[in-house]
């Protein structure tokens, strides 16, 4: 089985200061970051996704810090990098045909939103049929809010990794999947 590193969107628009600042962002970058050191001494496949918003929208914007890969992640000279400009990793991009390039069949996926992007790319890998397996600690979100009642990103997070592993993928901490 060939796996891939998928970290989405640790980007410094999500940390202190930033446009849409979430719950815990280092915790889920240092996770991250373990699973990086891990996939770089195996010499395994390693995917950033960056994400570039388009015109009009107030984040992510091109040209600023917040648009950033964080540095507890930055991509090393010749890792792929992605741009995206929509939640769904795969939509407009060319992650697809380089995943099925190096013959990937597992991703292994860290990033942020929970609740958006790193849901909406892991039920695309399913449905392109990779098998897919979600470092839970290595995601972070932020609360939402629906009709007027708050839901806090702890709720958010679980129920959000509670669906995927419910048909998607596997769920585990990144102390887990290092001990695998």
């Amino acid at each position: 089985m060939n796996k891939a590193l998928l970290i989405i969107d640790i980007q410094k628009e999500y940390f202190e200061n930033g446009a849409l600042e979430l719950v815990n962002p280092i915790g889920a970058s240092e996770n991250a970051k373990k699973l990086l050191e891990h996939f770089r001494k195996e010499n395994g496949t390693v995917v950033h996704v960056q994400h570039i918003s388009g015109e009009g929208v107030p984040f992510f914007i091109p040209g600023t810090q917040g648009v950033e890969i964080h540095e507890n992640v930055k991509p090393l000279l010749g890792e792929k990098v992605i741009t995206k400009q929509f939640p769904n990793s795969f939509r407009g991009t060319d992650l697809l045909e380089y995943l099925q390039s190096k013959e990937i069949t597992h991703l292994v996926i860290a990033g942020m939103m929970t609740h958006m992007c790193i849901d909406a790319a892991t039920r695309a890998a399913f449905d392109f049929g990779f098998e897919c397996t979600v470092i839970g600690d290595a995601c972070a979100t932020r609360d939402l809010q629906i009709n007027g009642q708050d839901v806090k990103a702890a709720d958010v997070h679980n129920a959000f990794l509670a669906a995927l592993e419910f048909f998607y993928g596997k769920i585990l901490t990144t102390e887990q999947y290092l001990l695998l």
